[in-house]
C-alpha cells in the first residue's frame, strides 16, 4: 500500500507510479486521436466519443464520465470557455476556434489527467502565442516537482513566467490537484505562489500541474450548466496539463505524449517509459 503524507496526501511507490504510467498512456493516446480528430464541422461531442472509443478500448475507464454529475468523458472548452466545457452536438467547431481538450482515465485503479489546445484549422498568431505562453508555463511549473521544493516554487515559477510574457489572465479560481487513486485529491495547486512557502515536496508525491492563460483580464464566472467556466470579457483561453510524479531524478511526467518527448529530454527530466 501507499503510504499518506501530512495533510492526508498519498506518497506512492515506483511500482504504483508505473502504474500510473501505464493510466496516462491511454489519456496520452485518447489525447492524440482527438488532436487528430478535431477539425471544423465536428461538433465537440464527436471528440468526446473519439476518447471514449480510446480509453474504453485500452480496458479503462473514462474518469469524468459521471463524476459529481459531469455527462462528458472528456471536457471541451471552445475559445472564450476556460475548462469544464461540457461536450454537444450543437457545439460544432468552426475554423480558427481554439479548444480545450481535459482527460482523464482510469486504469487498474489509478488516474491519469491530462489536457491540451488544440488549434482548429489555421488560428491567429496571438492565439498561437495564448498557447505557446501557457504551455511553457506548464513546464516551468512542472520543472520545480523535486524533493523538497515547495508548492508556492511551482505556483512562482508558472506566474512568473507568465507575467514575464505581456499581458496574459493567469486564471486563480482553478488549479491543479494531487491525483492517484482517485482523480482529485490533496493537494491543491495553485497557479500562483510565493517561492520557498507552503507544503514541502516529497519523493512520490503525485500532481497534476495545470495553467490557464487568458487573452485578456483572470477574471472568469460559471455559465448556468454549472459546469462550464468563460472568460468575463469574452476574450479567449488556453489550458495546458500533465500528470507528474515527483522523484529523486526529477519530475517523470505521467501522461507525456510522443511529442513531449523533446521538452522533457532538453529539460533533462526523468524518462518516463515511451
Amino acid at each position: 500500500m501507499f503510504r499518506r503524507s501530512k495533510p492526508d496526501i498519498q506518497i506512492k511507490t515506483p511500482e504504483q507510479i508505473r502504474m500510473m504510467r501505464e493510466a496516462g498512456k491511454v489519456v496520452a493516446r485518447a489525447l492524440n486521436a482527438v488532436r487528430a480528430a478535431a477539425a471544423p464541422g465536428l461538433s465537440t461531442l464527436d471528440l468526446d466519443a473519439v476518447a471514449e472509443e480510446v480509453i474504453r478500448g485500452a480496458g479503462a475507464v473514462p474518469s469524468f464520465k459521471g463524476y459529481q454529475g459531469f455527462p462528458g468523458s472528456i471536457c471541451t472548452s471552445v475559445n472564450e470557455e476556460v475548462v469544464h466545457g461540457i461536450p454537444r452536438a450543437s457545439k460544432v467547431l468552426a475554423e480558427g476556434d481554439v479548444v480545450s481538450v481535459d482527460c482523464g482515465a482510469i486504469l487498474e485503479g489509478w488516474h491519469g489527467d491530462s489536457a491540451v489546445t488544440v488549434p482548429v484549422g489555421t488560428v491567429s498568431d496571438d492565439d498561437l502565442r495564448m498557447m505557446d505562453v501557457c504551455r511553457e508555463s506548464m513546464w516551468r511549473g512542472i520543472a520545480e516537482l523535486r524533493p523538497g521544493r515547495r508548492l508556492g516554487d511551482i505556483g512562482h515559477a508558472i506566474d512568473s513566467y507568465m507575467a514575464s510574457q505581456g499581458s496574459w489572465g493567469n486564471v486563480q479560481e482553478y488549479g491543479g490537484h494531487g491525483i492517484g487513486t482517485e482523480m482529485h485529491m490533496e493537494p491543491h495547486v495553485l497557479n500562483h505562489g510565493r517561492p520557498g512557502k507552503g507544503l514541502r515536496l516529497e519523493e512520490g508525491m503525485c500532481l497534476a500541474i495545470e495553467p490557464m492563460a487568458n487573452q485578456g483580464t483572470r477574471n472568469v464566472a460559471v455559465l448556468e450548466d454549472e459546469w462550464t467556466v468563460v472568460t468575463r470579457d469574452g476574450r479567449r483561453s488556453a489550458h495546458f496539463e500533465h500528470t507528474v510524479a515527483v522523484t529523486a531524478q526529477g519530475p517523470m511526467v505521467l501522461t507525456a505524449r510522443e511529442d513531449d518527448r523533446p521538452e522533457i529530454e532538453k529539460r533533462s527530466f526523468p524518462d518516463p517509459g515511451w
